[in-house]
């Protein structure tokens, strides 16, 4: 029933931009907290944005200034806008909805940023 669709990964240069989306369904949505994280291969999974249900966030240092999330309660949908793309921000990046006792996660959409 619940359900997390990422998209908007794929491959850019260093120096580029790329905007993930992430659709969300079988919760409502306004009550969550949701958050951007990542796995490079190899690597653990790290958290990189976080956005409350009343609109605070937070990042990672290595992202911030250049990354920014937010989310559209009418649509149901978050995003992280990334921008200044590092090769070392290739990963697997996650969407994740949480709220006290339920965490959900999306199946991840890659991003490869070459040099």
């Amino acid at each position: 029933q619940v359900q997390l669709v990422e998209s908007g990964g794929g491959l850019v240069q260093a120096g580029g931009s790329l905007r993930l989306s992430c659709a969300a369904s079988g919760i409502i949505f306004n009550l969550y907290a949701m958050a951007w994280y990542r796995q490079a291969p190899g690597k653990q999974r790290e958290l990189v944005a976080r956005i409350t249900s009343g609109g605070s966030t937070n990042y990672a240092d290595s992202v911030k200034g250049r990354f920014t999330i937010s989310r559209d309660n009418a649509k149901n949908k978050v995003y992280l806008q990334m921008n200044s793309l590092k090769p070392e921000d290739t990963a697997v990046y996650y969407c994740n909805a949480y709220y006290p006792g339920s965490p959900y996660w999306g199946q991840g959409t890659p991003v490869t940023v070459s040099s």
